[in-house]
């Protein structure tokens, strides 16, 4: 049976993007003078789902949320950026749960449909005195205009927002996907240390909208990798509230494959937008590997070749060292044969059946000169693919991260 073509069309506003949704971003003095709180408001409750951190040592405030999601239904969300409120003991949870309830007071609406997520240094804890003050502001300014303070708000070592918003046509009927992201530095899939919140006014229950969100985590923030480490606070949520008017989206159906498809697109641009900020990056890289015996086996090789420091640094000296992708496929885990492998850079194959080709290096310094960098590896034994974004890793990284508390 022919299926019906998706076609996604880009819409402004991000996470207040679709219907019955509301955000706010101000300073309240966590931080010395950068906006470092956000809140996004749902006029209705909405299905919930999210996917987050598998670090084992958790910030207090992944704990609630994890809790809230399994409750099924959120109406807000509150950020604090500057703080982590992780490894803050028994006080640190205390406070996370104090921030849904000032939240939920502040809003009028209650405590367990409103998440908090914080994200910032680890080991401090919250100062509840300055975010009381700021909730009690916040609650009054969200609107339909306050995307960009939100996704400002939201921000730690970030040099620009990240936000988009997708619609697309569901039997006959609109549904908008919007989102905002933080994420620069502590980035490895897994989920990184990065947070992420889409809002849509699709009908979708929870069950179904954790499969979809699962589904496209799996695509987009668990196929990045900035620096190979994995944070305490990594979060994506996602409030449905189904203000489209669409119909129910049930599972199996042409109406969930457009939803997903129009999900993995926000998450993606999204993944892309933090690598692409990656602390100290000048160029976003993209490994694709193909022809693995499986999808799993491809999705190894190219997360190796994507955390390999040997790779991003060649790959910022614009020195198109192939020799250090194949050996990143070599130590990955997957199977792999030798002989059969081959390497491109760009338009340029540097390397067939695991052994050198002649190749023009002023033209691979020229491609690898652009921001964008494409890494192409075919294994040459099946059909499993996969494909990871990445950033160089430059001397600025190590600046920023020497530096980061002062």
């Amino acid at each position: 049976m022919k299926r019906d073509v998706i076609v996604l069309k880009q819409i402004p506003k991000g996470i207040t993007a679709a219907k019955g949704f509301r955000a706010a971003g101000l300073h309240c003095g966590v931080k010395r003078t950068k906006k470092d709180m956000a809140l996004v408001v749902s006029e209705i409750p909405g299905s919930a789902a999210g996917v987050f951190t598998q670090n084992r040592v958790k910030g207090a405030p992944v704990i609630v949320c994890q809790e809230r999601v399994k409750g099924g239904s959120l109406q807000a969300i509150l950020v604090v950026s500057g703080n982590a409120n992780a490894c803050t003991g028994k006080k640190g949870l205390e406070n996370a749960y104090e921030l849904t309830r000032m939240t939920a007071r502040g809003l009028g609406i209650p405590e367990e449909v409103v998440a908090a997520s914080c994200t910032g240094v680890i080991g401090v804890q919250l100062p509840m005195d300055v975010i009381a003050s700021g909730i009690h502001q916040i609650a009054a300014a969200v609107s339909e205009d306050g995307h960009d303070d939100a996704a400002e708000a939201i921000m730690t070592t970030d040099t620009i927002t990240k936000q988009i918003a997708f619609e697309v046509e569901i039997g006959g009927c609109t549904v908008r996907i919007g989102g905002m992201a933080k994420g620069s530095g502590m980035i490895h899939p897994n989920m990184a240390t990065m947070l992420a919140f889409i809002t849509t006014d699709a009908a979708i229950s929870p069950p179904v909208l954790q499969v979809a969100l699962s589904a496209a985590v799996d695509k987009s923030f668990n196929m990045i990798s900035v620096d190979g480490d994995t944070s305490t606070n990594d979060s994506v949520l996602v409030i449905a509230n189904g203000m489209s008017g669409c119909p129910e989206i049930t599972l199996d159906t042409p109406e969930f494959e457009a939803f997903s498809a129009a999900l993995d697109a926000v998450c993606v641009e999204l993944a892309k937008m933090i690598v692409r900020d990656g602390e100290g990056a000048s160029k976003l890289i993209e490994v694709n590997v193909t022809g693995a015996r499986t999808d799993q086996d491809a999705a190894v090789v190219a997360k190796a070749i994507a955390a390999s420091n040997l790779v991003k640094t060649a790959v910022f000296g614009e020195d198109a060292n192939w020799g250090r992708i194949v050996c990143a496929a070599g130590y990955s885990g997957a199977e792999i044969d030798p002989d059969c492998i081959s390497v491109k850079i760009g338009s340029i194959k540097m390397c067939e059946n695991g052994e050198a080709l002649a190749f023009d290096e002023a033209l691979a310094k020229e491609i690898l000169r652009e921001q964008d960098v494409v890494i192409q590896v075919d294994l040459h034994l099946g059909e499993g693919r996969a494909r990871v974004w990445t950033c160089d890793l430059t001397y600025d990284y190590v600046k920023i991260n020497a530096s980061y508390r002062s």
